[in-house]
């Protein structure tokens, strides 16, 4: 019936955006994103670089989360509407995500979609790698909504993620492109980071003092066990000597406030590398961020057999990270207090993993676009 329910939805969907499709396209760049209800720094820095250089072209940011509820799903429903008629008004489409109108509904042939995703790298499997697994989505439901279909590109951080992305989102190698994510910009800004970091010291004067900061960004699980993990590394921290920052998924449940522990929701994890001295992660692809800042990283894998049963990776995750990996945050919190990480081995995993191209990821990415639409 859900399956059902789909096809007749598509099909309604469809044939509103054939009357939309006979308004005339203008010279405008939609971007649209569901994982976040703001404009991320990747969209913002886009944005910011055609206005000023190309003022004639409109770009119209859409963000919108697709949360649970009848009330929720209603309101997205008519945001999609809303997306449909800036799609077929545009000349350009960017995303960071699925979105469901751009892969379901029939487009103009001269329509560009990039897919630029949200994390750097391949580390994860995701998309049609997975489907079928218990951290993907099932086979029929992909199906039905045309999972990853009608992009034009889709962008990588470097050669080696081609083959692994190629997969995870069922297009041709051919169809892959080198560009970085543009807010790769800001990790080499100084005056950004130190903006960044006084923003986050405002927000949290308890964080500026003489402690070492330990960041721990875990990945998204669909079932959730961060909670535990949490604990298990309170129980082994000394606050005395450090502070513990807890930065969850933007999709994960936010556990309570616990003592000695910073919580945060109101800054990206990628604003809160600006003040970590040291990282903890899992299987989040802001491995690859920290390492382009070289950050000491330790990998608290505590479910790493468990993981690699529902999902899997695109490398050998116990041979390939740079860092101490262990399911035992005792081991992890010893790391970190011995000062063990080979920052020869962090650069490398960098250089392999994000690739230097122009004078800027920013830069790059307007130029490439722009040529899709003829004005470059």
């Amino acid at each position: 019936m859900l399956i059902l329910m789909m096809k007749i939805g598509k099909a309604i969907l469809n044939l509103i955006y054939t009357f939309m499709k006979s308004l005339p396209q203008k010279e405008k760049i939609t971007f649209i994103s569901r994982q976040h209800n703001y404009e991320n720094e990747d969209f913002r820095l886009v944005r910011t670089q055609i206005e000023k250089e190309y003022p004639s072209i409109t770009c119209v940011v859409m963000t919108k989360m697709l949360d649970k509820g009848i009330a929720s799903r209603i309101e997205y429903a008519l945001h999609m509407l809303a997306q449909m008629y800036h799609i077929a008004t545009s000349k350009a489409v960017v995303l960071d995500t699925y979105c469901i109108v751009v892969s379901i509904l029939r487009h103009r042939k001269n329509l560009k979609v990039i897919q630029m995703w949200h994390a750097v790298g391949a580390l994860k499997k995701y998309g049609y790698s997975v489907i079928g697994k218990e951290e993907g989505s099932s086979r029929k439901v992909a199906e039905a909504m045309s999972m990853h279909k009608n992009y034009s590109y889709v962008c990588i951080s470097s050669e080696r993620c081609r083959e692994s992305v190629a997969e995870a989102f069922g297009v041709e190698p051919e169809k892959l492109v080198v560009l970085p994510l543009p807010r790769l910009d800001l990790l080499s800004d100084e005056s950004y980071q130190e903006a960044n970091a006084d923003k986050i010291y405002q927000e949290y004067p308890n964080l500026k003092n003489q402690k070492k900061k330990i960041l721990y960004a875990p990945t998204f699980r669909k079932k959730e066990k961060e909670h535990d993990a949490v604990k298990a590394l309170i129980n082994q921290i000394d606050f005395t000597r450090y502070e513990l920052i807890v930065k969850l998924h933007p999709l994960s449940k936010h556990p309570e406030t616990m003592q000695g522990v910073l919580v945060d929701s109101k800054f990206d994890t990628i604003d809160m590398l600006t003040v970590a001295d040291y990282v903890i992660t899992d299987y989040s692809a802001l491995v690859f961020e920290a390492a382009h800042l070289r950050k000491p990283l330790f990998f608290y894998a505590y479910d790493l057999n468990t993981y690699l049963k529902k999902r899997g990776f695109y490398m050998d995750y116990e041979k390939e990270m740079p860092g101490v990996i262990s399911d035992r945050a005792e081991r992890i919190v010893e790391a970190i207090e011995r000062e063990q990480f080979d920052e020869e081995e962090i650069e490398r995993f960098d250089l392999v993993n994000i690739n230097r191209l122009g004078v800027s990821y920013t830069d790059d990415f307007v130029k490439f676009l722009l040529e899709q639409i003829g004005l470059e």
